[in-house]
């Protein structure tokens, strides 16, 4: 039985159950050692942890238009793989690659002339420009290679196979996390480079997963063709990517926008601050760790079930998925609460302003966690289901009707307590929003049929 047929047929809660797992394998162990490249940034000072902090909605932006033109990329494979369309899905794959390499070096190039600019508008001091440069400079020149592996591993999500990604994400970040420590501090024969030496790190990983995924795709399991496709058939192919992934792309880079909005309001409290909301935002991908290989897996086989015209399998996958989402995000925040000294003492241990602010960060804001996962999973589900524009729409409404002016009505009367306080109330209301929004893009014949 192919892969394909496994989403189509087999059932629903064992073969997502079987995807997640393996998705979540390699997340991880990639955001495991993304905490430890955080951990180590820490060690060379408050500065340098600012620094990195301050970094985090920039990158972000440019993470976010490859994870949208995955989304994109997925969605459309997907289907046609649904619909027995193997020949397109192969043209669909290629054209991904090729246009997420364009439109991330050209977003990079665009982001890197306006360094100062930018990093200034967020907030950072000048004295925390020249260690921004130091990992941002380096940063942006691997930015393509970062992009590649997330896209093709959307194509092996797309085709059924969730096993290969989660290897790929894996192994890139067992080489950052090796790498690090080494070219950080200057370990053995290796110069010391500081915040440069983190960036170096995350390129060479991304640069061996950018080969990996490419060998695989094109050679291993011919998902995508070996060759130049025509520029009008690029064209075409652009437009289908496009069509669902702009729109994603655009829901994903509103994060980065609203992240950077919070970080100006928190920069108003100082460096110590930003840190502690930085060392908060890393642990927030770390606790969310479900929810995101969900995101990933369910898109697939909803997009495969919408194009073989099964309405049933897709909303039978989508309502047992935020049912155990909710329970497991509460779980996950009883644990955080509880040792929330402990985290801040490992990551903040030089600075007990830091340390105030993780645990801040640590008691409030998870705990809305479990509906910020339905606000994703129905967001990722609807461009699944080719409604890229209502999903655009959900993020809009999240992040700049309830998100941002909650928290700054909330720092405003009560500091940065009323700030995360106020994100988690957003996040409520806009999942009560997302969940029946998702549900009336179902035909209606396939709902009532649910509810008897």
């Amino acid at each position: 039985m192919s892969s394909s047929e496994n989403l189509l047929t087999a059932p629903i809660g064992p073969v997502l159950k079987k995807m997640t797992k393996q998705v979540l394998f390699g997340m991880m162990m990639l955001m495991s050692f993304n905490l430890v490249d955080t951990y180590f940034i820490g060690l060379l000072g408050t500065d340098s942890l600012a620094a990195i902090s301050f970094t985090f909605p920039v990158t972000f932006t440019i993470i976010s238009l490859s994870i949208g033109l995955g989304i994109g990329t997925s969605a459309v494979i997907a289907k046609a793989r649904g619909a027995n369309l193997l020949e397109q899905a192969k043209d669909d794959g290629l054209g991904a690659l090729i246009l997420s390499f364009v439109l991330v070096a050209a977003l990079a190039f665009c982001m890197y002339s306006f360094t100062d600019e930018i990093f200034t508008l967020l907030g950072a001091k000048a004295d925390l420009l020249p260690l921004i440069h130091e990992y941002m400079d380096i940063w942006y020149i691997g930015a393509v290679f970062l992009m590649s592996p997330m896209v093709g591993n959307s194509i092996l999500r797309a085709s059924g196979d969730a096993k290969t990604p989660s290897i790929i994400m894996a192994v890139s970040g067992l080489i950052n996390a090796i790498l690090d420590p080494l070219l950080i501090f200057g370990l053995g024969p290796f110069p010391e480079l500081g915040m440069q030496g983190a960036a170096i790190s995350s390129v060479i990983a991304w640069g061996v997963g950018f080969f990996v995924v490419i060998y695989v795709l094109a050679v291993k399991r011919k998902l995508i063709w070996i060759r130049w496709i025509p520029f009008t058939q690029f064209v075409a192919v652009s437009r289908r990517i496009l069509k669902i992934g702009l729109p994603a792309a655009g829901a994903n880079m509103l994060t980065p926008i609203a992240m950077a909005v919070l970080t100006a309001m928190i920069a108003v409290h100082g460096n110590a601050a930003v840190a502690g909301f930085g060392v908060g935002t890393r642990l927030e991908s770390i606790a969310s760790m479900v929810v995101l290989a969900l995101s990933m897996t369910l898109p697939p086989f909803i997009s495969q079930n919408f194009g073989a015209g099964q309405w049933d399998r897709v909303e039978q996958a989508y309502k047992s998925v935020i049912k155990f989402v909710l329970l497991w995000q509460l779980a996950v925040y009883l644990l955080l609460a509880a040792v929330a000294g402990y985290i801040a003492m490992a990551f903040g241990k030089n600075d007990p302003e830091v340390m105030n602010v993780i645990k801040l960060f640590i008691w409030t804001l998870p705990l809305s966690y479990g509906f910020q996962g339905i606000i994703i999973l129905s967001n990722s589900s609807l461009n699944a289901l080719h409604k890229p524009m209502k999903a655009l729409l959900l993020s809009v409404i999240r992040l700049f009707v309830f998100y941002v002016p909650f928290a700054y009505l909330g720092s405003v009367y009560f500091g940065l307590i009323g700030l995360f306080i106020g994100a988690l109330i957003g996040n409520v209301f806009t999942a009560l929003i997302a969940y029946r929004w998702f549900l009336k893009a179902l035909p209606q014949s396939v709902v009532v049929e649910a509810k008897v």
